[in-house]
């Protein structure tokens, strides 16, 4: 064989070597930047100071950084590990909780307890899953729909800074959609770094720190924020993440331990301020699929790369902390609220794609977007009463109907 020939076959199994990589690291970019203001502005708005956000979001990439590098290479499959987008976006719209930030770390701890029993008891992890796909849409679109509604007002309140970067969400979605985040998210850096203001005696200096968070315990948390974050990330994410590797080929994956593994990290992160994490469903398609590797034994590296990825992304979550803080907040949750219409488009299309789920879905949505608060529980945990009572009151019906 000819050293021509030697090296053209050399070539392609190079190119193979490097496209995990790439894509791992892609993914780990996009899973970044396209949320983390919202991280930011969630556990800003059920009261987390600056520093504490700062430090749950360092946490995070740390769980991240561990868990995707150790899970793919002890089962040599492409799992993903992500944060809880759904959760997150939730969080930003439950308000004050009864105990301040501890109380929600309190409440954190609980739902992460949840989600080691959903790996260890499959009964449970049966219940929770058998909650009708509609309602489930419903809520995590009532949920999403406050911080979508967050561009148009920003455009209201800040035409000059904020129409820029909905233009270049605008373009990208246009002519690089899979960037069309990551560049919105680039532009509003530009434009907050060049229009705010830092108090004075502080910069952008420093490497993150983790700050630790003592939890309190509470009914009022329980309800208002375990159940639903809970609900919302083994409905959004978990069983999303499950389909996607099965859509892959990757029939053998069991979820339970990884249920296990990411419930212990997210009680670990708890303390220092992270909410949850778990499979990831958005960027495990980036390391599950094709674009990985066209060999589907090959694929398990891109979470590898991905989990180094978090880690060095991890010590922008200072910069990135004290910057957000300094800035208009609608501003920030108009970024999040560009990064999250795709989220909301797919949650409603799951909402009304069934006709006889529909319409307890819409309530479910309705109630949610709604933001009441009864008896002191938030518009997420009513939403899927209300759409669960009535999609039980229809079945309950039903025969009567068919029978006349």
């Amino acid at each position: 064989m000819s050293v021509e020939s030697k090296l053209s076959e050399a070539e392609p199994s190079r190119a193979g070597s490097v496209q995990p990589i790439i894509a791992g690291l892609l993914a780990s970019l996009v899973g970044y930047s396209s949320t983390f203001a919202l991280v930011l502005a969630g556990l800003a708005a059920v009261g987390a100071s600056p520093a504490q956000a700062g430090s749950g979001l360092f946490a995070l990439c740390l769980a991240l950084g561990i868990l995707n590098i150790a899970i793919a290479w002890r089962t040599r499959l492409p799992v993903s590990i992500a944060w809880s987008t759904p959760g997150v976006a939730f969080l930003a719209t439950v308000g004050q909780v009864d105990g301040g930030f501890s109380a929600v770390v309190g409440g954190f701890l609980m739902a992460s307890a949840l989600i080691v029993l959903s790996g260890i008891w499959k009964p449970f992890s049966r219940l929770v899953s058998a909650i009708p796909a509609p309602i489930a849409n419903g809520m995590l679109a009532g949920i999403l729909l406050t911080l979508c509604l967050a561009p148009i007002k920003a455009v209201e309140a800040f035409p000059l800074l904020a129409l820029p970067i909905i233009l270049a969400w605008a373009l990208g979605l246009a002519f690089a959609r899979r960037y069309a985040v990551p560049i919105a998210v680039l532009v509003a850096l530009v434009v907050l770094g060049a229009t705010t203001h830092l108090p004075e005696g502080v910069s952008l200096g420093g490497a993150p720190m983790l700050e630790w968070v003592m939890p309190t315990f509470s009914l009022d948390a329980f309800i208002r924020v375990t159940v639903p974050l809970f609900i919302v990330t083994m409905a959004s994410q978990n069983l999303p993440g499950i389909a996607v590797m099965r859509a892959n080929g990757y029939e053998s994956f069991e979820p339970a331990p990884v249920f296990v593994a990411t419930g212990i990290a997210s009680g670990v992160i708890a303390f220092f301020g992270g909410h949850l994490v778990n499979l990831a469903a958005i960027t495990a398609a980036i390391c599950a699929g094709p674009e990985a590797h066209p060999d589907p034994a090959r694929r398990w590296v891109a979470p590898i790369a991905a989990g180094g990825g978090y880690l060095a992304l991890g010590l922008l979550s200072g910069v990135a902390a004290t910057l957000i803080a300094a800035a208009p907040p609608l501003l920030i949750e108009a970024v999040a609220g560009l990064a999250l219409l795709s989220s909301l488009a797919s949650a409603m299309a799951g909402a009304v794609a069934r006709e006889d789920g529909r319409v307890p879905a819409i309530l479910t949505f309705v109630t949610t977007a709604s933001g009441v608060t009864i008896l002191g529980v938030g518009a997420a945990f009513w939403g899927i009463v209300a759409g669960l009572a009535l999609a039980l009151l229809l079945k309950l019906t039903e025969p009567r109907d068919t029978a006349r």
